[in-house]
């Protein structure tokens, strides 16, 4: 079947990747301890903040470490299963390389997608999970097993929607000639996702709810951990998964017509 086939080609590339990784144990420890230096260094903003207030938004400290925990485990999605994977279609485009993953038998924006993984981003998760410990540890409360399958499913939009922008992201190669600029910009407008949507006000407000859905990846996930979303509000997350993912697939799909390769 079609489905069981790309689950193995799947499975080879992460196994490849593994390998890859494992050859060089010290720099994969190293690069672990990396990892959860700079997930405990997400902390600092918010000790500073709350250090002077007791809540931010309507949003008590304890709230807020959940925000951060999604941050955290979103992260180590983009940048360890989505960012080193795509970033290899620049680099293709510019040399006219393209070709050789064109020409295989599979679909070529999966075959891009899952090129490589760097597995001691895995870490994030993990420190995400530690977050989530000690953020209900303060809330002297505990999670329902409800809250927690909402919450997973939303984890599921929003690696979704991160991943539908960073395809869009990277179909603009095919536009233009650099993609530096665009990346940075993107990575730094995620950033802003660590803290919960009512800090924002205004325009910004508006661009990080239905523009650049900020909130549907870390706020709402948090919010239902914690017990406060809705059925319709997840249902419309879910919605906008979908709806994201499409227009990216489009998108791409436009732009791969556009491809011209080194020996056209």
């Amino acid at each position: 079947m079609r489905v069981e086939r790309y689950a193995r080609l799947l499975g080879v590339q992460v196994k490849a990747s593994l390998l890859l990784a494992m050859q060089y144990r010290a720099d994969f420890l190293l690069d672990a301890g990396i990892e959860v230096f700079w997930a405990a260094s997400a902390l600092v903003p918010l000790l500073v903040v709350y250090d002077v207030r007791a809540s931010i938004a309507g949003w008590t400290f304890g709230e807020a470490l959940v925000v951060t925990g999604w941050f955290t485990v979103l992260q180590g999605v983009l940048e360890g299963a989505i960012n080193p994977s795509l970033t290899t279609v620049v680099e293709h485009v510019r040399k006219g390389t393209l070709d050789l993953v064109l020409l295989k038998p599979a679909d070529a924006q999966f075959l891009l997608s899952t090129a490589r993984f760097l597995p001691w981003r895995a870490v994030n998760v993990v420190s995400g999970a530690l977050l989530f410990v000690y953020a209900f540890h303060v809330l002297g409360r505990s999670p329902s097993l409800g809250d927690v399958a909402a919450s997973l499913v939303l984890l599921g939009a929003a690696s979704a929607i991160l991943y539908a922008f960073w395809i869009l992201t990277v179909s603009a190669t095919f536009y233009v000639v650099r993609l530096d600029n665009l990346t940075y910009l993107f990575t730094s407008v995620f950033d802003a996702a660590r803290w919960p949507a009512p800090v924002f006000r205004g325009i910004v407000r508006f661009v990080f709810t239905f523009v650049i859905p900020l909130v549907v990846m870390t706020t709402m996930p948090a919010e239902a951990l914690l017990g406060n979303l809705g059925v319709a509000p997840l249902l419309t997350a879910c919605a906008a998964a979908a709806a994201y993912s499409a227009f990216a697939r489009f998108v791409w799909v436009r732009a791969i017509a556009r491809y011209t390769s080194a020996s056209s």
